[in-house]
């Protein structure tokens, strides 16, 4: 039985992969400013000022609750709340409907958002909302809904058009919820004069919170991790302490833990240079820095940072003394930076 001929099937049309133009990009780019500028120049500030203020005067927890891409925006401005140390949460609508709305009390408020105002999954929620004596606003993009007129305050979001070219696609609408809802959470931040401390509590883990909150007394290196010498010490007999500590530096100190002064790896390298086999009989107090920069514990982190980097030249570590110049710790570049600073 002889062999089949191969089979040849036809190449695929060639086809262009997609490309989007700078020109297009940018085009988008000015109708969402567009659209944007459409909501900032139309929103009635009156309706804005009766929101904010019903938030400040909220006695009980602010809730957030929607559906979808709202949904989401919803629940990010109810964290952006919280971060700022006001009682917020938020509400699912499909969970409160089983079970989650037992949260609610009568001094609470909640605000529901709805580009169309006509989301069933919220306006079956609103009689239980009622029965648990709430508050209720309604933050839509559509005049005349149906969630405005079952609601204690309605807040009108002027939208023009998405910027979707079939205008479905909530790219605009959830753009301008966002911003109306955060710029309302920085006017309440401002009306309760929240410190930058307060606020640096609230992150501790943050680069933020680490730089108002970490003083020099928590990211120092004490007692036996200081690599500490005496002034009449040969420098080549404290070799092992200079590089061992990884701090790139003796503390020069007197009996009583007084600071003395410094000797670096960099003075190491340039006594030898300059001193060659003499090295082996100076001592450290002879070539050490009698005037270092120093810090005190209770200071700031990010002070000691930027102390280091301060002209006239930068430096690697700041010795930590007490108010009679005793020495009681070293913080390093290395870890402040390994702190998260």
């Amino acid at each position: 039985m002889g062999s089949l001929p191969p089979l040849h099937l036809p190449s695929p049309p060639s086809e262009k992969p997609p490309h989007v133009s700078e020109t297009t990009l940018l085009n988008l780019f000015k109708s969402q400013q567009d659209h944007l500028n459409y909501f900032f120049q139309n929103l009635d500030l009156s309706q804005a000022l009766s929101f904010t203020q019903t938030l400040l005067n909220s006695r009980g927890t602010i809730f957030f609750s929607g559906v979808g891409k709202s949904g989401f925006v919803a629940n990010k401005i109810s964290q952006t709340l919280v971060s700022l140390g006001i009682r917020s949460s938020f509400l699912s609508p499909l969970d409160a409907l089983h079970g989650d709305i037992g949260a609610l009390s009568s001094s609470d408020v909640l605000v529901l958002f709805s580009k169309s105002g006509s989301t069933e999954e919220l306006l079956r929620l609103v009689p239980c909302v009622r029965a648990k004596g709430a508050y209720l606003i309604s933050v839509t993009s559509v005049s005349s809904n149906a969630l405005a007129n079952v609601c204690d305050m309605n807040v009108h979001l002027p939208l023009e058009r998405e910027l979707c070219p079939f205008d479905l696609a909530p790219v605009t609408s959830t753009a301008i919820q966002m911003v109306f809802g955060d710029t309302v959470a920085i006017a309440l931040m401002g009306a309760r004069n929240l410190t930058k401390e307060q606020y640096a509590a609230n992150h501790p883990a943050g680069r933020i919170g680490k730089s108002l909150i970490f003083k020099v007394k928590d990211v120092m290196k004490k007692q036996d991790e200081l690599p500490i010498c005496k002034e009449g010490d040969l420098i080549m007999d404290q070799l092992v302490e200079l590089t061992s500590k990884g701090c790139g530096c003796l503390l020069v100190i007197d009996d009583e833990y007084h600071l003395l002064g410094t000797f670096t790896d960099g003075d190491l390298r340039r006594t030898l240079k300059a001193s060659g086999e003499a090295i082996f009989k100076l001592t450290v107090g002879e070539m050490c820095n009698r005037d270092p920069r120093t810090i005190g514990p209770e200071a700031m982190a990010v002070e000691a940072m930027q102390k280091m980097e301060s002209p006239p030249s930068p430096v690697q570590f700041l010795p930590v003394i007490n108010h009679q110049n005793m020495l009681i710790g070293i913080v390093t570049l290395h870890g402040l930076v390994s702190a998260g600073l």
